[in-house]
């Protein structure tokens, strides 16, 4: 099933209603203040996610079809995660300033929590939150304590550490459905805040399931949006490193430090990419509460796009 919502509401761009911050969000991964420090440049590309929603692999797209097909890039290194805490704003926005190539990082902020620009390109990646559940739980369960150390114990924590996940991925399910995401951060305010900007010019709406579905068109989309010039000779390279097989065989190249966070490498952070394996464990009724729940915390057209994706359109 596709979804096809209404993208412009008409008038120009100086007369639009554009997002301030209005907050700060701070745990054992994020400091958005970050945000406030960072010189946002008119051709940057944010890219977004609640997380494990296509963050890593949008992240690969651009930055081959910016540089036109290079099986060499760093993209970990290339596109930092400005709000993640580690390391330190002190080190990370001199990093961030001194890059000279057109700058796309990530955030899994919701919008009243970043420092939104009129200028530069936003492109917000969506996903069933049951499949993100599934996705985050191999992170998390495959994490070491190297991970664990970096989140808890480098300076500057605000609240309560972050613990390993408990064996049962069914109360893993239960944990994140019942405390809102738990142990990360808000997955329906995430949605709802980026949802309720999808007027806007220079904001588009991308879903793991189409990206999933056709790759190529896809990229085609995220070039058209973001003024990339493809390399035609190079498509077929393009692509290919784009590919799922293709990243997870090179996965230290486009994993935060080369996979030291997970025994199993950097391999693990890229897994599957594999949509439904809630599906043989989730009872009809665990289901319904969550499509009920969806539904009630976004509406029934965000909720539709969430689990089915489609076209937002001009």
């Amino acid at each position: 099933m596709l979804l096809a919502v209404p993208k412009y509401g008409g008038g120009m761009a100086d007369t639009l209603s554009w997002p301030k911050k209005s907050r700060e969000l701070c745990n054992h991964h994020f400091d958005s203040t970050i945000w406030n420090d960072l010189k946002i440049r008119d051709d940057d590309i944010i890219i977004s996610t609640y997380g494990k929603s296509g963050t890593t692999w949008t992240q690969q797209m651009i930055a081959q079809m910016i540089f036109g097909g290079d099986p060499d890039l760093s993209v970990a290194e290339m596109s930092p995660w400005v709000d993640l805490r580690v390391p330190p704003k002190a080190v990370k926005l001199p990093e961030i300033e001194a890059q000279k190539h057109r700058r796309f990082m990530k955030t899994h902020l919701p919008v009243d929590a970043l420092k939104f620009s009129p200028q530069a390109k936003y492109i917000y990646i969506g996903r069933d939150g049951r499949d993100v559940v599934w996705s985050l739980y191999n992170h998390h369960s495959n994490a070491n304590n190297v991970w664990y150390d970096a989140l808890n114990n480098t300076p500057g924590r605000i609240g309560p550490p972050i613990d390993p996940p408990p064996e049962d991925i069914r109360e893993y399910w239960h944990d994140w459905m019942d405390k809102d995401g738990y142990p990360f951060w808000s997955f329906w305010d995430n949605v709802r805040s980026w949802w309720n900007i999808r007027n806007l010019p220079n904001v588009m709406f991308l879903h793991f399931s189409d990206m999933k579905k056709d790759m190529p068109q896809a990229m085609r989309r995220i070039a058209d949006f973001l003024s990339i010039e493809i390399n035609e000779s190079r498509w077929d390279r393009i692509v290919e490193y784009c590919s799922f097989e293709w990243m997870k065989e090179n996965a230290m190249k486009s994993v935060p430090l080369g996979g030291a966070f997970w025994d199993a490498g950097a391999k693990v952070f890229i897994n599957k990419g594999i949509n439904g394996r809630w599906k043989d464990v989730l009872t009809d009724d665990e289901n319904a509460a969550y499509e009920n729940k969806m539904i009630e915390e976004l509406g029934e057209d965000a909720a539709l796009w969430l689990k089915h994706g489609g076209l937002i359109t001009a």
